[in-house]
């Protein structure tokens, strides 16, 4: 503003007064510095008014940070108040612990005392248990084996019975094991006649061949069942009915094992079953046919098997 009215003042002069022209020209270059000078002034000035604004908007954006920062500081401040509120319950309730912890482990020592009492009886009782199971598992293994031995063993009995009465097969006799033993079913058509217990010529042979291969198995229990249809026996004499006809036959197959005198007598066993067994139904004559018969049942030695299942009980 002072150049401004300088220049002003200087122009006044010049035209109220005669100057040389020398003196006019100095002044106007002067004048064109003082203009050139305010402008670059104007230019500067024009600057820092822009400066001047970022530096407000920096001011303005320090201001929100410094507001932000103030209020995360109250909020650590209160956080670290409230820690250390929490600390003091904490520090409180830790010397009131420390207090009661003599007595408190005094008496979980005498529970974990007991606790170790029972854990040791039971680790006892455990022990003594699965001594048991082992030697009940070890028992159970023999006694698979010998069964399977018996199994074995019947299997045998089965096939050598079947070669030695191979002969006789298709004529009412039959073989084959079962629940552990060996069945040999002849029906009467090979044995009596009708109403009869006196063994035929061929049962005899059948019998005898039989009574080879139990002589050769003494222990073999051996129990002769015999059966009827259920037709009233009608003969006469000593017989009165279907269980006297069927236990007469029984003991007739009996009395001619013992023939054999390799084979125990006190294994055999008589037994009259009458019409109560049938294998077929009595309303045909083919069923009747089957259930006329004599069974003979052979058992492998089984008290080893008993005592051993009484051991393991």
């Amino acid at each position: 503003m002072i150049k401004k009215a300088s220049i002003g003042l200087l122009i006044v002069a010049l035209t109220t007064s005669c100057v040389s022209k020398k003196i006019y020209t100095d002044l106007e270059s002067k004048y064109s510095d003082l203009k050139k000078e305010n402008r670059e002034m104007a230019d500067a000035n024009e600057a820092l008014k822009q400066e001047k604004n970022l530096l407000d908007l920096d001011k303005e954006g320090l201001g929100k940070d410094l507001d932000q920062t103030r209020a995360e500081l109250e909020k650590q401040k209160a956080e670290y108040a409230a820690s250390q509120g929490k600390l003091k319950v904490l520090q409180d309730s830790y010397e009131a612990l420390e207090k009661n912890s003599n007595a408190a482990l005094q008496t979980n020592m005498g529970k974990n005392r007991d606790l170790l009492e029972q854990l040791e009886a039971k680790s006892k009782a455990l022990a003594a248990e699965q001594q048991r199971l082992d030697k009940t598992a070890s028992r159970l293994q023999e006694l698979e084996a010998m069964i399977a031995a018996k199994e074995a063993a019947m299997r045998t009995l089965k096939e050598t019975l079947s070669k030695a009465l191979n002969g006789f097969e298709g004529k009412g006799l039959t073989v084959e094991q079962k629940n552990g033993k060996v069945y040999v079913s002849m029906e009467n058509k090979l044995l009596f006649n009708s109403g009869s217990w006196a063994v035929g010529t061929e049962g005899r042979k059948a019998i005898v061949e039989l009574g080879k291969v139990l002589g050769d198995n003494p222990e073999l229990s051996v129990l002769i069942e015999g059966h009827t249809d259920n037709d009233p026996y009608a003969g006469s004499g000593p017989i009165a009915n279907n269980w006297d006809l069927s236990t007469k036959r029984a003991t007739a197959i009996v009395t001619i094992l013992g023939e054999n005198t390799k084979i125990n007598k006190q294994k055999l066993t008589a037994a009259g079953r009458s019409e109560y067994s049938p294998l077929a139904s009595n309303a045909t004559p083919e069923g009747k046919a089957k259930n006329r018969r004599i069974e003979i049942i052979l058992t492998p030695r089984l008290d080893e098997i008993a005592d051993m299942l009484k051991e393991i009980d």
